[in-house]
């Protein structure tokens, strides 16, 4: 059985000092278990719109503050959607790429009975897990979303949630940015299951981009005459990289940042985007795929540069809004209608506000979120 310890007064003080405001967090808790060297973090940052929801991140270099940065993303993420859940996330320090299935498993049923009793918090998938992972957690405390279909879930990834949201943001977003996406190019760094769907959805006949750069950890692919987006997603089913990709110039994998395009999309790991590389990307929108991808620095640089940054936040909300959809009992048609309607809404409503109020997007957002959530804390008991 896990170890869950929640935070302890010497750690209060260090954590609970550097992020703690009025919004939160509310928990940290860490789960332990030596025998499977099981270290897992997890943060509820609000729960007063109702139960925090948001992914399980599996990666060697996972953090207490990441996993707060991701929590509160997810508290302003889900009251900006409009859904009935608060803010959490989880993280789990270990490298799927290098266990196996079956030690995978172990860790995550573990991590499960760890946080069987956190009831405020709905796991989900992310960075590192996926629908089986959550069917895993599913066996063993029975609450979880971005199940498969065959356990009665709405699978993000399978699906494409995220990436679809991406799309219907653009559509929001294009007036804002000055861009066209019929004939867009498209350049998007981190081609997993985020980036593939985003690719799929932005090239649709009724928005007409075209992908003409993919980075993904083996290095960055170019061709300004477009890239085939089947035959690039069959190369890494297969198990190979972007660059086993034959029509198109190979890059180094930092690339990325000096290729010309339109829409970047950055859906891969935090902070990509830095002070020190954010005056070289030559876009015109930033469709903020990846939670955290950017700096605060970064967005601000980019704001002067007038580069549209549309916010995480904003921008990759299509995956949560199935998730609640999922966990209330709805099924696949109806994510996409609520993504549809919500993501037009919530993009086009923070980008004019920015722009009425000579705000960045993500003080826009944030705005809109925190008046949110005031409300909803403001019908909570005093004591």
């Amino acid at each position: 059985m896990s170890n869950t310890l929640e935070a302890v007064a010497p750690v209060q003080e260090t954590m609970f000092d550097r992020f703690a405001d009025e919004f939160g967090p509310e928990k940290i808790v860490y789960i332990y278990e030596p025998r499977c060297n099981l270290r897992g973090i997890v943060v509820i940052d609000n729960s007063c719109i109702g139960p925090a929801i948001g992914g399980i991140r599996m990666t060697p270099t996972v953090t207490t503050e990441e996993v707060f940065r991701l929590a509160r993303a997810m508290t302003w993420k889900n009251a900006l959607a409009g859904i009935p859940h608060g803010g959490g996330k989880a993280g789990i320090i270990a490298d799927p790429r290098n266990i196996s299935l079956a030690e995978k498993e172990v860790l995550i049923r573990q991590f499960a009975r760890g946080i069987e009793k956190l009831n405020e918090y709905i796991p989900g998938p992310d960075m590192g897990t996926d629908e089986t992972c959550m069917a895993w957690v599913r066996d063993e405390i029975r609450r979880s979303v971005g199940l498969s279909s065959v356990l009665g879930g709405i699978p993000l990834d399978q699906i494409g949630a995220t990436g679809y949201g991406l799309a219907v943001c653009a559509e929001s977003a294009q007036k804002y940015a000055d861009v066209e996406l019929k004939g867009a190019t498209v350049s998007i760094q981190g081609f997993g299951n985020v980036g593939q769907h985003a690719a799929r959805y932005l090239a649709e006949p009724s928005r007409g981009s075209i992908l003409v750069s993919a980075t993904d950890v083996d290095g960055t692919i170019y061709n300004p005459k477009g890239i085939d987006i089947e035959q690039l997603v069959a190369i890494m089913k297969e198990g190979g990289g972007v660059t086993g990709y034959k029509d198109a110039e190979k890059l180094d994998r930092d690339a990325f940042i000096d290729i010309e395009s339109d829409i970047f999309v950055p859906a891969a790991q935090p902070d990509v985007i830095t002070a020190e590389n954010a005056h070289r990307l030559n876009c015109k929108l930033i469709l903020q795929g990846a939670n955290i991808p950017a700096t605060k620095e970064a967005e601000k640089i980019l704001y002067e540069r007038k580069v549209l940054s549309v916010p995480d936040f904003v921008a990759n909300a299509g995956g949560v809004i199935c998730g609640s959809v999922e966990y209330h009992g709805g099924t696949k048609n109806q994510a996409f209608k609520e993504i549809k309607e919500k993501m037009i809404v919530n993009t086009r409503d923070v980008l004019q506000k920015a722009k009425d109020e000579n705000l960045t997007p993500r003080a826009a957002a944030i705005s809109i979120a925190k008046s949110r959530v005031k409300e909803a804390m403001s019908y909570r008991r005093a004591n």
